[in-house]
């Protein structure tokens, strides 16, 4: 009787509730946080990203946890050696988006991909640091260094400095940019804002230099923390 009722039914009841099977996410496998990274531009093509918030998530990727924490680094010395694009003849905003395009496909092969994140110290501004480095405790240092962000404002999303680490690159690269872009919010309006990309490659890249990014990550001695670095380029819409 139940198979004669069934056969009555229309033709789309069968297909309706029906099994869906998407992939199991695991340690290093987060949907959305490699949608966050493909609209940073790159993409864990190894499906082994993860995201790197606290010292716990350090040890599911594998990584040691800080020796000192809050680490305090000074990048003074090496602000002069992260050129600011487009301010001076030394880097071009050609040269700087060629470089920043190779890195970036250069991560996305990369066997695994380790993402601090976290505000720059004494602001409220967020970086991400996405990098292939897994040795040397650069990981490590980098969450010892940026502060945790308040759990409410932990879901994955764009942040103001995104820094693009390639460790291993035969040729050594370091450089930053700043843009004014246009942010949609969550009531759909939108607001301009700035937000800075470094990149920085090498083949043990060091924290300083991280740090330094062109002076602008406030904790390390540096003034930009959102506010221009006076030779910032327009750029398109971001959402959050």
């Amino acid at each position: 009787a139940a198979a004669a009722a069934a056969s009555n039914l229309p033709p789309s009841i069968p297909r309706v509730g029906g099994a869906f099977a998407f992939p199991d996410e695991k340690p290093g496998q987060n949907y959305i946080f490699n949608w966050c990274l493909n609209a940073d531009g790159v993409t864990p093509l190894q499906k082994c990203a993860y995201r790197i918030t606290k010292p716990l998530d350090l040890k599911v990727a594998g990584l040691d946890l800080p020796k000192s924490s809050p680490l305090k680094v000074n990048s003074k010395s090496e602000r002069s050696k992260v050129p600011e694009a487009g301010m001076t003849d030394a880097l071009s905003f050609d040269t700087f988006d060629e470089v920043m395009q190779q890195t970036k496909d250069s991560l996305s092969l990369s066997e695994a991909l380790y993402c601090p994140e976290g505000h720059a110290p004494n602001t409220n501004f967020g970086v991400r640091v996405i990098t292939n480095v897994k040795t040397g405790g650069l990981v490590s240092d980098l969450v010892a260094y940026l502060e945790r962000m308040p759990s409410r404002r932990n879901e994955p999303k764009s942040q103001s400095v995104t820094c693009y680490v390639l460790g291993g690159a035969s040729e050594e690269f370091a450089g930053y940019a700043i843009e004014e872009v246009e942010e949609q919010r969550e009531d759909g309006s939108r607001e301009a804002v700035s937000v800075a990309t470094v990149v920085i490659t090498g083949k043990n890249p060091a924290l300083k230099r991280i740090v330094a990014g062109g002076g602008f990550w406030g904790g390390g001695g540096g003034g930009w923390v959102g506010g221009g670095g006076g030779g910032g380029r327009r750029g398109g819409i971001r959402g959050g």
